[in-house]
């Protein structure tokens, strides 16, 4: 995951012995630029991390715990493979096409013009090229994943990645990615008195949140990516004798800020202050179905999420109530 963080990045970014600084009042659009090229996969990022949370309802009893690691493969849509260049550019960044290849994209480069006022008063214009995207149909992304039993038939999940650190210094590129996360489910049929008991299956409410930061240095340019992702789901389950089918059905929130240091080129155009630019939010609701191979203490699951960006997770683990 880290790597390919890495590799998409580096990709945007260009550096060149002369590029037109876009004046102060472009700047909002340029911004609005960039994050039309990005969002896709920042998109994509988050509704990787809202995945893999679960795969039973029934909490661990009290001690109880589990390690598992998943992989969440997200699949792409094709209408997010590309973005209107008069909306995200309006009247300054202009091309003589209409749609330009985002991140995740075709590889197609797209030529682009610049319109801007210069000292002079004099209406000019830069040309400059958007790259293309990495034509890639998934985005997977593995997680490690352990949780704990807690009173009241609640359980604690936590999800951590220290903060590597990888590149080649040799050539001024490197990267720092960390990932945290931290997950409740707790049993509802509980507080059903007589009935809950009844019930031959299990009903919880589960929450997570995970943040992933990653810091890079790509041809000698500071950037920062940060996709915070939330989930909130009703799960439920039914073991019959080593299987386990679940259901879960909820909300998805993600968000994703962009900062560069000062002087960040953009294939041409240079920002001469330093950009931040929060994502707009993308919320969505979720629906997923599953199953989970119980083997004595080793767990193997399988589950499919419909949504925005659908996932596919895969699973191994061991389990101890």
């Amino acid at each position: 995951m880290k790597k390919y963080l890495f590799t998409l990045l580096a990709g945007f970014i260009a550096v060149n012995s002369y590029a037109q600084a876009i004046l102060s009042g472009d700047r909002a659009q340029g911004e609005k630029l960039i994050e039309a090229y990005f969002s896709p996969m920042a998109e994509s990022f988050g509704g990787g991390l809202n995945n893999g949370w679960y795969n039973t309802a029934k909490p661990h009893s009290l001690g109880g715990f589990d390690f598992t690691l998943t992989v969440n493969t997200v699949f792409i849509p094709k209408s997010e493979k590309t973005f209107d260049i008069q909306d995200a550019g309006g009247q300054i960044f202009t091309s003589n096409t209409n749609n330009a290849s985002t991140i995740i994209g075709s590889n197609d480069e797209t030529d682009m013009a610049y319109s801007f006022i210069d000292n002079n008063g004099t209406q000019d214009t830069i040309d400059f090229k958007i790259p293309g995207g990495f034509d890639i149909p998934i985005v997977p992304l593995p997680i490690i994943q352990a949780g704990v039993g807690l009173i009241k038939n609640t359980a604690i999940d936590i999800r951590f990645i220290p903060k590597i650190n990888i590149g080649k210094k040799e050539d001024d590129q490197s990267v720092k990615v960390n990932l945290f996360g931290v997950g409740l489910k707790h049993d509802l049929l509980q507080w059903i008195p007589g009935i809950g008991d009844a019930i031959p299956m299990s009903l919880s409410l589960q929450g997570g949140y995970t943040s992933l930061n990653a810091e890079m240095e790509i041809k000698g340019q500071n950037v920062s990516l940060s996709t915070k992702a939330t989930t909130i789901n009703l799960v439920a389950s039914r073991k019959i004798v080593m299987i386990t089918g679940y259901a879960g059905l909820g909300y998805n929130l993600s968000r994703t800020s962009f900062s560069t240091d000062t002087n960040f080129d953009l294939g041409g155009v240079e920002f001469e202050d330093k950009i931040n630019v929060d994502f707009e939010s993308n919320n969505d609701l979720r629906a997923n179905l599953g199953l989970r191979l119980n083997m004595t203490i080793v767990t193997i699951h399988a589950d499919y999420t419909f949504a925005k960006y659908p996932t596919a997770t895969l699973g191994l683990g061991v389990s101890l109530r």
